[in-house]
């Protein structure tokens, strides 16, 4: 694998070894010192054309966990601003010779146009209305840990599935990993045929009560054109689809991709619930993360065979410590 632009494509052994490199490398979290040198002397980038708080962070953090150095440019900062094209921003970019470009665009397809113009790994952290991969991963890696395989387990999206790339890479990596998903929300906000991504659809609540997992979603309406209207009202959607005590069961898992519109997509008092996942999410994208630098970037580089090495070696850390 050199980039990671999407989870389709992926077969279910190299989601799960992307997930088992993340449990490995989790174990390196609760040593005193938390840095391996396997990326000392590299070079990553992160791209971001979009505002990001949980994804930017843990992608710099992950890097950095591996030793290697991060340079990270926003929107608002880039020669784009000044009418800079992606193409000549990734060129300038591409002559520090990073050993990967992390990329955040609101443009579907921006980072698959890159990889042409960079011998860099690329990495989509977002693209539009398309993909997520790494949140997917994420997700699917919380969920492993608290439930163990998901083949059979049922988990339902709810929201705004519309707009969300977050929902469709995670239709396509939980049902790789053997669950069955179901997409709910009011029949706006459920885009046509999103059945044939291998999900049932239903536009009601009713029978989520079966599900192991609600996975929430946020009203994203910054993608949505200012001449459309897509529900009656915010109070109308919180009455018919926000999870609240009363519709989040004892023994139900919840999850969130945040940020958290508290008061609409999800009450107040289910957020900080005991079955709630959302804190454990943002946990999970550092290692994560990390196993996706690993997996990209190890082996790759002058220093690749001792980087190939080490990669091979953090199998056996959570035995040592």
């Amino acid at each position: 694998m050199r980039n990671l632009i999407g989870i389709a494509g992926l077969k279910r052994e190299e989601i799960e070894r992307l997930l088992d490199r993340a449990e490995s490398l989790s174990a390196i979290m609760e040593r005193e010192n938390k840095k391996l040198p396997t990326l000392s002397g590299r070079t990553i980038v992160n791209l971001f054309f979009e505002n990001s708080t949980r994804t930017r962070s843990s992608f710099d953090l992950a890097a950095k966990r591996l030793s290697a150095d991060t340079v990270t440019i926003q929107a608002s900062s880039s020669s784009t601003e000044k009418g800079e094209s992606l193409r000549d921003t990734v060129q300038t970019l591409s002559a520090y010779n990073p050993s990967a470009i992390v990329v955040r665009s609101p443009h579907v397809g921006a980072p698959g146009m890159i990889t042409r113009w960079t011998d860099a790994s690329v990495i989509n952290a977002g693209d539009g209305k398309h993909e997520h991969p790494t949140q997917a991963l994420l997700d699917a890696f919380t969920l492993r840990r608290r439930l163990g395989e998901l083949d059979g387990r049922n988990i339902w999206i709810v929201g705004d599935v519309l707009h969300s790339r977050v929902a469709r890479s995670n239709i396509l990596a939980l049902t790789a990993l053997g669950a069955s998903v179901t997409v709910c929300g009011p029949p706006t906000l459920i885009p046509r045929q999103i059945e044939e991504l291998g999900c049932n659809v239903s536009f009601t609540l009713d029978g989520s009560s079966e599900a192991d997992v609600l996975y929430v979603l946020r009203m994203q309406n910054e993608r949505m054109e200012e001449d459309q209207s897509f529900i009656p009202s915010v109070r109308e959607y919180a009455r018919y689809f926000q999870i609240n005590g009363k519709r989040l069961g004892a023994n139900q898992l919840l999850m969130h991709p945040g940020p958290v519109n508290r008061g609409v997509e999800l009450s107040p008092d289910v957020v900080d619930a005991p079955q709630s996942l959302i804190t454990e999410q943002v946990a999970a994208g550092v290692a994560v993360r990390m196993a996706v630098f690993y997996e990209l970037l190890a082996g790759r580089g002058p220093d690749g065979g001792a980087a190939k090495e080490e990669a091979a070696q953090v199998q056996g850390v959570k035995s040592t410590l």
